[in-house]
């Protein structure tokens, strides 16, 4: 183990991290534009071969089962362009700022929700989700005024986070991993008025069940949870991929947790008008999504061993 509690480096993790850096140095040499179009193509015609792609096909059938075979490999396609193009414009996300200044148009939508929040003179809650490139929303946030810290899930490579840490820089006020430690971390951050942004959308097993597509799916209550304890507003965030390429980031009205006689519930009704919003959101652009991940249980594969008759 590393003096941080992650797994030593494997040779594999070596090998990985070093095709990643290459690859990033080599879409730091493109431009932007360049950089996101060979990582999109790249993935959609290479990646999408791999057999991850049958996790997003289990997730659409779940979640969409109104779609077609076809539809759901035009949405599976798109996913992995997606994806590519993150990767792409990662050695560039320092260069992309709102109003287009820069060579990455961004717009924001919702400004006057993102400012109505600040004037509470609170730290404040954001919520995002992994659409479109969602590394730029602490970059958005803190053109508008509001730098944050983040909220990270550890890579299962531990070469990986020292990768991106080099490439996110600046950007945000500091990064907070998640777990016990993390938590304490959080606490003392939003204490001190600072505000903090985190990625609400994958699967949490010891969270709580929420509905999410219409299934109940296990989800962090975190940021309901600091929302009521601490009485600060939670903004919601949706990172859209345009044309260019090119970004809209919309801000959510304010959400507020009750305080009423009955946390659980209070914590609950906030996660559910989350995770609705984001559903929302990841319907009108469900090729923007994160597919891959298993938001809902994995299907079982075990098949019953069959009892023999007596005698």
């Amino acid at each position: 183990m590393t003096s941080s509690g992650q797994t030593s480096p494997t040779f594999l993790h070596r090998i990985e991290a070093a095709v990643a850096r290459a690859a990033l140095a080599g879409f730091a040499r493109l431009s932007p534009a360049r950089a996101s179009a060979v990582g999109g193509f790249v993935a959609r015609h290479l990646l999408s071969l791999l057999p991850f792609s049958n996790r997003a096909d289990e997730n659409l059938r779940k979640a969409m089962p109104e779609l077609s075979a076809a539809e759901r490999r035009r949405i599976i396609r798109d996913m992995w362009d997606c994806l590519g193009r993150v990767a792409g414009e990662l050695p560039h996300t320092k260069s992309m700022h709102i109003d287009n200044v820069g060579p990455v148009p961004i717009e924001v939508f919702g400004r006057e929700h993102f400012e109505s929040a600040a004037a509470t003179g609170k730290a404040i809650l954001f919520a995002g989700a992994h659409m479109a490139n969602w590394e730029l929303l602490p970059l958005i946030v803190r053109d508008l005024g509001v730098p944050i810290h983040v909220v990270y899930r550890a890579a299962n490579n531990p070469l990986f986070d020292g990768i991106i840490e080099s490439l996110r820089g600046n950007i945000a006020l500091g990064t907070v991993p998640k777990g016990a430690s993390g938590a304490r971390q959080l606490l003392s951050i939003l204490k001190r008025g600072e505000s903090v942004g985190m990625l609400i959308d994958q699967k949490m097993n010891d969270g709580i069940a929420v509905p999410f597509f219409g299934m109940p799916a296990m989800t962090a209550p975190a940021i309901a949870r600091l929302a009521r304890g601490q009485d600060l507003p939670i903004i919601a965030t949706h990172c859209e991929r345009l044309p260019g390429p090119s970004f809209r980031v919309t801000f959510s009205p304010i959400i507020s947790a009750r305080r009423s006689a009955d946390r659980e519930q209070d914590i609950l009704d906030v996660m559910t008008e989350l995770n609705l919003l984001f559903e929302g959101w990841i319907r009108e652009r469900p090729g923007q999504w994160f597919w891959l991940h298993y938001r809902w249980p994995k299907p079982n594969t075990k098949r019953k061993r069959k009892r023999r008759p007596a005698g």
